[in-house]
């Protein structure tokens, strides 16, 4: 699979390892920064990724921040982006299955680096429950174009 990683300062020591993991699993990883320890901040990374996942550059994003929160907010105001913060092997299944979620932002301050992999194993491994939820994907969808006045 096809995927895009983004970081601020608080998820770049943890991100060449999740690539290296990401990479033994078999996916092609494209690393959109951060590319140092140095303060950056976060909207800037989480939009940059959004775009490219929205542009269909990548098949899914992956956002790594201090909580996962401020990551998934700004990602969200990407037309066509559904970010789930998951800090759980739980929440990353239903993102995908019930929410056809195309980005995960996870915590680095929240969950550790085992718990990390499971979280995105869980989530890139799960498919969406197609037909299902289809309509509450649709209404979330609906619900942004009225807001964006795209649809």
């Amino acid at each position: 699979m096809k995927l895009v990683i983004g970081t601020d300062h608080a998820g770049f020591e943890q991100k060449g390892r999740v690539i290296e993991w990401l990479e033994s699993q078999g996916h092609e990883v494209e690393d959109l920064g951060v590319h140092s320890p140095d303060p950056y901040d976060y909207p800037d990374i989480a939009e940059k990724l959004a775009r490219a996942v929205a542009a269909g550059e990548a098949e899914q994003g992956i956002l790594i921040c201090g909580t996962g929160n401020g990551m998934a907010m700004a990602a969200n105001k990407v037309t066509g982006i559904r970010a789930a913060v998951c800090n759980s092997e739980f929440t990353a299944e239903m993102a995908r299955r019930h929410n056809h979620a195309n980005v995960v932002s996870v915590g680095s301050r929240v969950v550790g680096e085992q718990l990390m992999q499971r979280i995105l194993k869980a989530y890139l491994e799960t498919p969406e429950d197609g037909e299902r939820h289809e309509r509450r994907v649709r209404k979330i969808m609906d619900i942004e174009a009225r807001s964006t006045g795209e649809r």
